[in-house]
Parts: structure tokens; sequence; C-alpha cells
């Protein structure tokens, strides 16, 4: 069976994300095929309204992308990692841009390439289930998939906070950062699915959805993550002008939050770390969707070939020792002369694309 089902039906379209055995982890193909159905729904006037999610019984709405076969193709000669990248980032882009509402189910672990489908969804529906993270810096990545332009955008240094440490937040947590626009309880899903399906049969679908899912929408309970102290201490230390600033900082607070925090950011790559926090400035200032696909374009192309990546996913994907070893070990190491070659444009013909 395909690792995406797709159909329409009476104004609604269905995309289901069906890779169960890998938490539905994006690939070319699946990203291709999402691609080709959004296009043909865009100009379809039968079409009202996309329904994204996951099949049923498994935990995962998308747990990232296909990061071993990023790994093998970027210690060779990265074709198939750029075309991966470049297809994914396409998709991400037609989503962001779609002119029709797009509800997103993220019923369970949503992570990287998850987040990259979800987020450009007006309607992002969390369950007790969801876990979210950009985890990337932990395998030397760095939050791509439009992490560059959506965290910059959360509240206050929240997404700076969530580039750097790959926290995980649950539902609670992902309304408060703007990345759950509703929360029901699994239970209800059902009655959810029914209000999307009535609602995609109107003429004015986007009102239909708007009005629908918030009388069904619930309390998710206190959050665990971003308490308002938790908050204020982000807020005061995540907007500091460098990653050394933000570790001094952390070291200078004396709660067992910062420590917490250090002790984290210590397990992470120094070069994805500064990376990362450049992304999160430049992309803040970014003037268009299309700017910020293009620069992560450029950084992934070239983030993927250097032993960080590698030994990230050595360490922690394929041998599982979680032992990374780093080079550079440190952030003095991550030169600025680095970071320019990393951002810099690719030659001609090489650039990323939208449709």
């Amino acid at each position: 069976m395909s690792d995406v089902l797709t159909n329409s039906a009476n104004g609604l379209a269905h995309i289901t994300l069906n890779r169960p055995a890998a938490l539905h982890a994006l690939n070319t193909p699946m990203c291709a095929a999402m691609i080709e159905a959004l296009v043909a729904w865009r100009d379809d006037a039968s079409v009202h309204a996309i329904l994204l999610d996951h099949a049923p019984g498994t935990r995962g709405f998308c747990a990232g992308g296909d990061i071993r076969m990023i790994a093998e193709s970027g210690a060779g000669d990265g074709r198939q990692a750029r075309a991966f990248f470049h297809t994914e980032y396409r998709l991400n882009h037609l989503l962001f841009h779609y002119p029709k509402p797009i509800v997103a189910l993220i019923d369970g672990v949503t992570m990287g390439g998850g987040v990259g489908i979800s987020m450009p969804a007006r309607f992002r529906i969390a369950t007790e289930n969801t876990t979210y993270a950009m985890p990337e810096t932990g395998i030397g990545l760095f939050p791509d998939v439009g992490g560059g332009w959506y965290l910059p955008r959360k509240p206050g240094a929240i997404g700076m906070w969530l580039a750097l440490t790959g926290a995980r937040l649950k539902a609670a947590d992902c309304l408060i950062a703007g990345i759950a626009t509703h929360f029901m309880p699994t239970e209800i899903l059902a009655a959810a699915r029914a209000q999307i399906a009535g609602a995609a049969q109107t003429h004015d679908a986007t009102r239909a959805l708007e009005s629908g899912l918030e009388a069904l929408s619930e309390s998710a309970g206190k959050p665990k993550a971003l308490t308002p102290e938790n908050i204020e201490r982000i807020n005061r230390i995540f907007s500091q002008d460098s990653v050394e600033a933000i570790l001094a900082a952390l070291g200078g607070d004396m709660s067992e939050w910062a420590h917490g925090q250090l002790a984290t950011l210590s397990t992470k790559s120094p070069q994805a770390l500064k990376v990362s926090f450049r992304q999160m400035r430049e992309g803040a200032a970014m003037a268009s969707f299309t700017d910020e696909m293009r620069s992560e374009y450029r950084i992934a192309s070239r983030v993927c070939a250097l032993h960080d990546f590698q030994e990230g996913v050595r360490a922690l994907i394929v041998d599982k020792d979680n032992s990374p070893v780093w080079k550079p070990a440190t952030l003095d190491g991550v030169t600025h002369a680095l970071l320019d070659e990393i951002f810099a444009p690719l030659p001609d013909g090489e650039e990323w694309s939208p449709l």
C-alpha cells in the first residue's frame, strides 16, 4: 500500500500519511505524492478544504524525514539528499501559500518534517498524544522545513529556545506557543472529522471550520514546560545576542530549570547551535517564506555533508550509543568563516526554487 493515501469527496480532500513503521517519516516519493495531489486540488472547484492526518493505530503524526538516507547520501555526492530537501521544501512552500483551508490533526509525535507540513495549516488540532519538537541540533542539523520562519515569530524568545534545545512540548504548551490552534481529546476526534466533512460542503468552508472547531475545542489543562515562570526565563535568557551569551545567562541563573537547559545544550552540536542561532536571527528578518526556504536549502545542502550531521546520525540513530563526538567540540571552534560558507548562495543553477 502507498505511503501516502489521497482521496476527495463532497468538498473535502484528504491526505493520510501511511508509513507507520517509520512513524510516517517523510521520504521523497511521499513529498512528491502530496505535491501532486495538492496541485490537482488547488484548481478543483469541487474541493473546498483539505484534511491532513496519519493512519490510525500509530503513535506518530509524522516523526520527521528520512534521516538515514540523507546521511548516507551526504557522505557521498549528496544528490539524493538535495533532491529530498528540494522536493520537501517545495511541499512546505505549496502548503504555506495554499488558497484553501487545511486542517492538520497532529495526534501524536510531530517533529521535523511533520512540523513542516502541519505548521502551514490554518487549523492545527492537538490531542493528549501530541508531542512536538524540533530536535535537529542533537544530530548536527538545524530546524529546517520553514523553522527559520515560524520559530522567530513565536511569542518572545520561545522559538529560539525550541530551536536550540529541541525541547518537547505537549498539547497545552503547543497552544501557548502557537503551534496548535485547538485541543481535542482523541475521544471526540470522530466528531471533529464529521464537523470538518460538513464544513467542506459549505460555500465558506473557512468560516464553517472556524466556528465548528471552536465549538468542539476543549481546555488542554496546565502547561508542563511553558509555565509563566519558565516563559519569563526563556524571554530573558534566550533573547541574548549569541549562543555564548545564552549559556552565560543560564549559568548565572540559579534555578533548577536553567541547570537543566545547560545540561541539554551541552549535548548538542556546537556547529548546529551556531547555525540554528544565525538561522533564527536571519529568519526573523526574512521578507518572504520563499526567501527563507531558499536560505534553508543552502544550509541543508551543505550541513548534510559535514562531520557533525554524519556523527549525530551515527550516534543517535544508527549505533544508538548517544555519545556523538562533535567537531569542532566547542563553540569557539565554530568560526564566522565556516558559518558564512554554510549560509552562502549556491552556484548558478543549483539554488532552490518554488513550484
